[in-house]
């Protein structure tokens, strides 16, 4: 059973850290981005492939969010517009600062429970999944 949350966020407030204590407030054990939509004064960024990240500050729009929610991790990929449309995207790190407004959907999995783990095979942390059946 699907379990959503729903919450506007407003002016002012960084983005992951806003998941991070809605994933905490909701005891999220498994869980996934439905939507997401507003815009961004700030973006925060870790680019495909790189091992440093970028902050830039102008106005954006928020045109993607995705992203699996672990009590320890959320690992979230952002896609944002500028002014003239073009669009980039990473990592969502903190610091990214909502401009007017973002609408938020979670899903949370009460019978699943989502974790991560180091894979020896691509030297990342990635999610292992677990049934609470």
């Amino acid at each position: 059973m699907i379990e959503p949350i729903v919450i506007r966020l407003t002016k002012g407030q960084d983005l992951k850290t806003q998941i991070q204590s809605l994933v905490t407030k909701h005891a999220i054990q498994a869980g996934s981005i439905a939507s997401c939509v507003g815009s961004l004064d700030q973006v925060s960024l870790r680019l495909a492939g790189a091992t440093q990240s970028i902050t830039l500050t102008q106005p954006f729009e928020i045109v993607s969010m995705m992203g699996t929610l672990t009590p320890a991790h959320q690992h979230i990929h952002l896609s944002v517009a500028d002014e003239t449309g073009k669009v980039m995207g990473g990592h969502l790190l903190d610091n990214t600062i909502i401009d007017t407004t973002a609408e938020l959907i979670i899903h949370h999995y009460p019978n699943l429970r989502f974790s991560r783990q180091h894979d020896s095979a691509t030297g990342y942390s990635e999610l292992v999944i677990d049934t609470n059946e």
